[in-house]
């Protein structure tokens, strides 16, 4: 292949020596510009070849190459490494917005509840009152039934004392019996 090439070039000069001979000098001379520029690039081309420097390119390219692959497949990991990470905080996120819902909803129940609590108890404290209030009314009115029985009892005797002390007629006895009892039933209602 390097041979093929060099004959290649070789045969590419060769083909138009009048064209590039300067006007008294042969074309295959030094004095030549054409001539002397392609014999350095041939021999610039020798000395590469010789110390295998295409092989040294070949393998410092390869090289890199290598390199750049295995970036990528570290770039690659750390992208899905990333994702999950994106996909696992996503997941705590999603539970830790469900764990406060929950927090919430049970303060909401624990809050209806203490006031269906405090409510029961303001009705239990009602009906204590209610029942005290009334157990008072019973004693006061027990107190005034007896207060008037009393006050009857006492009539009536005066009464008795005044019809046996002045003798009275017996008429005037009923109506005075007739009177204590009219105050007695005005006293009870």
């Amino acid at each position: 292949m390097i041979r093929s090439g060099i004959i290649l070039t070789l045969a590419a000069l060769a083909s138009g020596p009048a064209a590039a001979a300067t006007e008294g000098t042969p074309f295959f001379s030094l004095y030549n510009t054409d001539i002397v520029v392609a014999i350095a690039f041939l021999i610039f081309i020798g000395i590469l070849v010789y110390y295998r420097v295409p092989g040294m390119l070949g393998r410092m390219l390869d090289k890199r190459a290598d390199s750049i692959r295995a970036e990528l497949d570290e770039a690659r990991a750390l992208r899905e490494e990333a994702q999950e990470l994106r996909a696992s905080y996503e997941r705590k996120i999603r539970e830790a917005e469900a764990q406060a819902k929950r927090i919430v909803e049970r303060a909401r129940e624990e809050a209806e509840q203490s006031a269906e609590e405090a409510k029961e108890n303001l009705q239990r404290s009602i009906e204590r009152r209610m029942q005290a209030a009334e157990d008072q009314i019973a004693s006061a009115e027990a107190g005034a039934i007896r207060d008037v029985r009393n006050e009857a009892a006492r009539v009536a005797v005066a009464a008795a004392g005044d019809v046996l002390s002045g003798q009275m007629s017996a008429q005037k006895a009923n109506a005075l019996i007739n009177e204590g009892i009219e105050t007695v039933e005005a006293r009870l209602h």
